[in-house]
């Protein structure tokens, strides 16, 4: 039987493969999506008013639009951001992700329920991707399909970027853990259109604990780098903390999510890593979901140009191109991260600095359009100079 061959296959078909699928098959490109499915990655679920615009997300996705941020300290200290003129999206991952995938295959792209096995060459050098199917009523023996690129979107800990991808374990990573809960009904003190952010060494010793409306439900959750930090354990403080402790729990889940970009994305012959298997989550924040499928889009373009120009050195483009747009702002909560989430006393801090009307402000327009904003220089003069009489203890907190 002669084996199938791709343009490219784009093994998983969260929101970084749907995106590469679902761009590369608009372009006229053969393309197979495999994604396992059946699990949904812990995530807050929020998404900016960016991503709703270039990826055009329709409003009945939306289980909730937060107006406000409030951003909680380690003595309580409670500082509300307001997101004048507009508002943060909440998704629910299970239907977010489907309905990407689903819009790929609308748009021509090929989808296998299917668990990724391996990546082999040829002896022409043509990729051969190994898969077992994994619906309930497929032949569960293995198959092999040709593909002229591979793109690996399988997430953090990537088992295609392992087998293709020259310094791959150098990742950094956060492990998340949340909650979904029922949201409470008719209770004045919870608020839908508002997320609560913690931070507070009960609840991470490096990161932040998160309460997000979802409509009918929230999610409530932490992370941490440190690997022997109970995070189950710390959603339950944080619970207690929150007066959510009495809600049903409708599951749980946890999973590493990586907040350092790989070195290299691609193997400069076939393979080009996108969203969390290419570490694409920002530090501080763990926001993950925009740049994944930006990370998609620039992957999507990498391998098309690839095509077009037979030239796969132009992969390299996908990293080049995400890091020109966003390896600052990487940097900048990169550095946010290190200093203030060092203890509790730095915490105290930076709550305290989010009173300021100049933070507020270049903060969510950042957040919002998803670019350092350039437009009012003296006001990051102003936060700089905050910045440092907090660090270093000369402002009152």
């Amino acid at each position: 039987m002669q084996t199938q061959e791709y343009d490219v296959v784009v093994v998983g078909g969260g929101p970084a493969g749907a995106t590469a699928a679902d761009d590369l098959a608009q372009e006229g490109r053969t393309v197979l999506l495999l994604d396992r499915q059946g699990r949904t990655k812990p995530c807050g679920g929020a998404i900016p008013p960016r991503l709703i615009k270039d990826f055009h997300i329709p409003d009945h996705l939306l289980v909730a639009k937060a107006r406000c941020a409030r951003m909680i300290s380690p003595k309580d200290k409670k500082v509300d951001i307001p997101i004048d003129n507009g508002f943060v999206g909440m998704v629910n991952r299970d239907e977010f992700d489907e309905w990407l995938r689903a819009r790929a295959q609308a748009n021509g792209a090929q989808r296998v329920r299917a668990v990724f096995d391996k990546i082999t060459e040829d002896a022409d050098g043509v990729a051969r991707v190994h898969y077992t199917p994994a619906g309930k009523n497929e032949d569960h023996a293995p198959i092999s399909v040709r593909a002229r690129y591979v793109i690996g979107a399988d997430g953090a800990k990537s088992e295609v970027a392992r087998q293709t991808i020259e310094g791959y374990e150098k990742t950094k990573y956060v492990f998340a853990y949340h909650e979904i809960v029922k949201a409470p009904q008719g209770d004045a003190s919870h608020d839908p259109d508002r997320c609560d952010v913690y931070y507070n060494g009960l609840l991470s010793p490096d990161f932040y604990g998160w309460v997000f409306p979802h409509g009918d439900t929230m999610s409530i959750g932490t992370g941490s780098a440190d690997k022997g930090y109970s995070l189950r354990s710390a959603v339950g403080r944080l619970r207690e903390l929150g007066g959510l402790a009495h809600l049903e729990t409708l599951r749980r889940e946890g999973a590493p999510i990586p907040l350092k970009p790989l070195p290299r994305w691609e193997n400069g012959r076939n393979v080009v890593l996108a969203g969390d298997a290419a570490g694409v989550v920002a530090p501080a924040s763990g926001e993950g979901i925009y740049y994944a499928m930006f990370g998609g889009r620039v992957a999507a373009h990498a391998v098309n140009q690839a095509i077009l120009n037979n030239n796969p050195a132009l992969l390299k483009q996908a990293r080049k191109q995400f890091m020109r747009l966003h390896g600052k702002v990487f940097w900048v909560l990169g550095i946010l991260q290190y200093f203030w989430y060092q203890n509790d006393k730095r915490r105290e801090r930076f709550v305290k600095i989010c009173e300021d009307k100049d933070v507020q402000q270049l903060t969510f327009e950042s957040y919002m359009n998803k670019e350092l904003v350039r437009r009012k220089p003296m006001a990051h003069v102003r936060i700089f100079f905050k910045d440092l009489a907090h660090l270093f203890g000369m402002a009152r907190a």
